[in-house]
């Protein structure tokens, strides 16, 4: 018999993708494939509204939106425990609550009258032990080379007593990320490593810029979340119109103002190869950009702007820069050397031009 494992993936899910779910699938398949394990359940679990991230809608609408979402699948499920707690959880301890509340129902019969929504029905007729383990982008695994942002002990204990699976993408090597770690290498037997062969672009963060543009996101996200989106304008929808501007490699919205502030029209920067030089918060999907940093120079000389990077999952934030704010996007910056240094994206907005028109005439 093989071992028994449920997947749990932590994050934002402001809105969820296709491709939160996705992971589940892909990593299914994987345990499948490989004759290892078998994957009886997989969990979502939506971040507290303390987790203070850029673009995250209030727990209410994304525990809404996942369950309008996950209508079509028979396996995944939804757990809102860690947003009914008092305020941002660690993943760790997210991972211990649901592994500690299996085991307890696995263990004592006569609690399994009472199996939550979150946990597959059939969990009442299983036998042995089910493992809990992590569900991940392969961004998340870069970031615990990251110093200070997880604690050592949080990432023993995820590794040790639960086990990660990341899901990679073609061309990516998070081989080298574990090899670059004692730590991570002391664990590789626990962490599993899984190709996604087909490319999924579609990010939470994209579907709030093309929303927030009034840009169509059909066939991106289920009709039913498009229609709960719509119905409750977020992420800005129903409330900016555009326009072209003579430049072709410029593009203005124009935004809806409070009475008396006129017209604002926030104004962004296209380069030669297409990409926006604005930097927002990366979504639990997204992968790093292969392509080399962009460069803005001003009065002062070259100021080097890295595209940040948004670890959705991150357990303890010991930098003093992100102590009191958990979530919030970072520029993490090497130099040839190997050491990091970090700065706000406050920082980085003042590059970007915004500016008020009194007048169109």
């Amino acid at each position: 018999m093989l071992p028994k494992v449920i997947l749990i993936a932590c994050g934002s899910f402001s809105p969820p993708t296709p491709m939160h779910f996705r992971m589940f699938e892909i990593a299914r398949d994987y345990f499948q494939q490989m004759g290892t394990h078998e994957v009886v359940g997989g969990i979502v679990s939506p971040v507290h509204d303390s987790y203070g991230k850029k673009g995250l809608v209030v727990a209410k609408h994304r525990i809404a939106m996942l369950k309008l979402a996950l209508k079509s699948s028979e396996w995944i499920r939804m757990s809102d425990w860690e947003t009914q707690q008092d305020g941002w959880t660690r993943t760790r301890i997210t991972l211990q609550y649901h592994q500690n509340y299996i085991n307890s129902l696995l263990s004592d019969d006569s609690n399994r009258d009472t199996v939550p929504s979150w946990l597959p029905g059939n969990l009442k007729q299983m036998t042995g032990t089910v493992q809990v383990k992590l569900l991940c982008g392969a961004d998340l695994l870069e970031s615990w080379n990251v110093p200070g942002l997880w604690e050592n002990d949080d990432i023993e204990a995820i590794l040790g007593h639960h086990g990660i699976v990341v899901i990679s993408r073609s061309g990516s090597n998070p081989e080298q990320f574990i090899f670059n770690s004692d730590l991570l290498s002391k664990y590789r037997r626990n962490i599993e490593i899984v190709t996604n062969w087909v490319p999924n672009e579609v990010s939470s963060s994209m579907i709030r810029r093309l929303v927030s543009r009034g840009q169509s996101v059909k066939y991106l996200l289920d009709d039913s979340v498009i229609e709960y989106i719509m119905k409750n304008s977020l992420f800005g929808a129903n409330s900016h119109k555009y326009i072209l501007t003579p430049n072709h490699n410029e593009m203005a919205f124009l935004q809806t103002p409070s009475p008396g502030d006129g017209i604002v029209l926030n104004l962004h920067k296209v380069d030669n190869s297409g990409h926006q030089r604005q930097f927002e918060d990366m979504d639990e999907t997204d992968y790093l950009s292969q392509k080399s940093p962009e460069s803005s120079t001003n009065g002062s000389g070259s100021v080097e702007l890295v595209r940040p990077k948004m670890f959705c999952c991150g357990d303890s934030l010991n930098m003093k820069t992100l102590r009191n704010r958990p979530g919030q996007a970072v520029q993490i910056r090497t130099d040839a050397s190997g050491s990091h240094s970090t700065f706000d994206t406050d920082e980085v907005n003042k590059y970007f031009c915004s500016f008020k028109v009194l007048s169109l005439w």
